[in-house]
C-alpha cells in the first residue's frame, strides 16, 4: 500500500517549517537535498529567507519517497528523477498541467525495484516487471521484516560474544 497523498496548501509561497512539516523531514534535511539535487531549488526572499513554490514542495516529497520509501540512494534518485523529468518532458512539451513547466510528482511514472532490475538485465519474467501498489507494499512490508531479524541476530551475535569473556 502506497502512503496517503500529502495534501498541499493552495498557496504561493511555503516556508522552509511549512515544508518541512508537509514532508516530515527536518529543515537541514531539506537543505542538504538542495544541494544534491539541482531540480530543487527554492528562491530567497529579501531577507534571505527560502521561499518554495508549490512545485518545490512536489519535488521535496518525490525525493523523500525516492529515498525514505523506494530505498534509492542518492545517486540512484538522482538518476531517476532526471529519467523521469526527461520522460515527462517529452510527452508533456509545453504543456501547463504541471504548473509553470514542471510536472507534478503525481504525474512521474513510477517504476518499482523489480522494474529496474528487469530492464538492468536481470532475468525475470514479464509477469514480475508491473508491480501494483498491494505487491510494492507487500514487499515493503518483508523488507521491513527482513530489517527485524537481521536486528535480532545483531543482537543475539552481540549477546554471546559478551557472553564468551
Amino acid at each position: 500500500m502506497s502512503p496517503p497523498a500529502v495534501a498541499i496548501p493552495e498557496k504561493l509561497f511555503f516556508k522552509i517549517g511549512e515544508v518541512c512539516e508537509l514532508a516530515g523531514v527536518q529543515a537541514h534535511v531539506l537543505r542538504y537535498w538542495e544541494s544534491e539535487f539541482s531540480m530543487l531549488a527554492p528562491q530567497k526572499n529579501r531577507a534571505g529567507q527560502r521561499v518554495y513554490r508549490k512545485r518545490d514542495v512536489e519535488m521535496a516529497l518525490r525525493i523523500k519517497e525516492l529515498l525514505y520509501e523506494d530505498q534509492y540512494t542518492i545517486a540512484g534518485a538522482k538518476k531517476r528523477l532526471a529519467n523521469d523529468l526527461r520522460a515527462v518532458g517529452k510527452i508533456k512539451t509545453g504543456s501547463s498541467e504541471g504548473g509553470e513547466g514542471y510536472p507534478s510528482h503525481e504525474a512521474l511514472p513510477a517504476q518499482p525495484p523489480a522494474q529496474r532490475l528487469a530492464k538492468a538485465g536481470n532475468a525475470r519474467s514479464d509477469s514480475s516487471v508491473g508491480r501494483t501498489a498491494e505487491d510494492r507494499g507487500a514487499l515493503k512490508r518483508l523488507a521491513a521484516e527482513l530489517r527485524e531479524l537481521l536486528a535480532l541476530l545483531e543482537k543475539q551475535s552481540k549477546g554471546s560474544a559478551t557472553s564468551k569473556k
